[in-house]
């Protein structure tokens, strides 16, 4: 197949969605997917077998959700528009609002609809301050217990969106805990709570039984069905960038030129200056897996650092891998490899899913990556490619 393109699997996928079942029928817990980071719907078939709905961020996902998942379909914004409004309670089955001035602004539209109300704890956990949802000046949700008291009349559940990326399961232990002891009065005159998403329960060394547990005492002490919100923790380690190498050029260290852009195609690795955790390649020497970790400042790469290779054997040769478009910083990271990379191999980028296909973009021109799906048969299934047109009629 022609690259560069990115690869679901959805063996690996269903890996993280049997965990999520096992949470839902161990904790009373319902589970919606995060459409803000995957919303590739050509495998919301395999997903709803094993989740309870969606939850979106805007109108069009709303309606994504709605059309092709169904179940439920949960609708948050950090602000409405009247048109909006109007048009998403067409789809969602919950309406949440981020402020009480948006609810009693738009209440005549949805009243007798299921409504909440965002709440901001002041407590979060996140390993960056950019998504952040409790950092200083956040517009996320209400922050003031009164004003929450004044519209506890219009509405039937909270969210509380305070994770990014939480593997720690006594931080969240104790998140929900003080949760509990400074809303505990609120909850017990609601139907349902949101924990929003950022929590990293599929991951395999979580404490899947504890977590289960938690939710389950939690739900059960205040009378609330409670949601998960998961994005990242669905599709983590199921999805490759396939790329192949274009050039290789040398300037102090070499420097292999892919045919994709992290500007394009893996932005958020330019937004939180992080490295792609693991690259692949493969050509006809010696297929191997190298793993990398680096620090970043600004645009530079600092000096390398140990990496291990897949094989028991001496990983020699540095590179970074980089992308081809005319951004400078364009950079996926420095990695090790047995053997030295040649033009024309193939070179698979991991964790490819969440915040990529909804961000990537036309920026240069540069092809955009097909979207392949490995069926659980094994089957690849080009269920998406792009041309000229699509880049020519993006624009006007």
């Amino acid at each position: 197949m022609k690259t560069p393109y990115y690869l679901i699997d959805e063996k690996k996928l269903l890996k993280n969605l049997k965990r999520i079942n096992y949470v839902r029928k161990n904790s009373g817990a319902k589970v919606v997917l995060a459409l803000k980071c995957f919303s590739t719907w050509s495998v919301f078939p395999l997903m709803r077998k094993y989740m309870d709905g969606t939850t979106s961020s805007s109108l069009y996902e709303t309606r994504l959700g709605y059309e092709k998942f169904g179940k439920e379909v949960h609708a948050y914004s950090a602000a409405f528009s009247k048109d909006d409004i109007k048009e998403i309670k067409k789809y969602a089955n919950k309406i949440i609002f981020n402020s009480g001035t948006q609810l009693n602004l738009f209440y005549k539209y949805v009243s007798g609809m299921n409504i909440g109300i965002r709440v901001n704890p002041k407590i979060s956990y996140s390993h960056f301050d950019l998504a952040d949802p409790a950092r200083k000046y956040s517009r996320l949700g209400e922050a003031d217990k009164k004003s929450i008291l004044r519209i506890m009349p219009m509405i039937s559940g909270v969210m509380f969106h305070f994770n990014c990326e939480n593997d720690d399961f006594k931080n969240f232990s104790s998140a929900l805990d003080f949760i509990g002891k400074n809303y505990g009065d609120l909850l017990k005159k609601l139907e349902w709570i949101s924990l929003g998403g950022g929590i990293y329960f599929t991951k395999d060394s979580y404490p899947l039984e504890k977590f289960c547990k938690k939710l389950k005492e939690f739900g059960k002490k205040f009378g609330v069905q409670v949601y998960l919100e998961p994005g990242e923790a669905v599709i983590t380690q199921t999805t490759e960038l396939v790329t192949t190498v274009l050039d290789i050029v040398h300037n102090e260290l070499d420097i292999a030129i892919v045919d994709t852009s992290t500007e394009a195609h893996m932005l958020d690795l330019l937004i939180y200056r992080t490295p792609a955790k693991t690259v692949f390649v493969e050509n006809k020497n010696c297929p191997e897996r190298s793993e990398g970790s680096q620090a970043l400042s600004g645009t530079e790469i600092l000096p390398p650092y140990q990496v291990r290779g897949q094989n028991d054997c001496n990983s020699k040769f540095k590179y970074m891998i980089a992308g081809h478009s005319c951004l400078a910083g364009d950079v996926f990271g420095t990695y090790r490899f047995k053997n030295r990379l040649k033009i024309g191999d193939t070179i698979k980028i991991s964790d490819a899913a969440g915040y990529t296909m909804v961000k990537k973009n036309w920026f240069n021109g540069v092809r955009m990556p097909s979207i392949v799906v490995k069926r659980l048969n094994g089957k690849l299934d080009i269920v998406r490619s792009f041309d000229y047109n699509d880049f020519k009629n993006n624009l006007s």
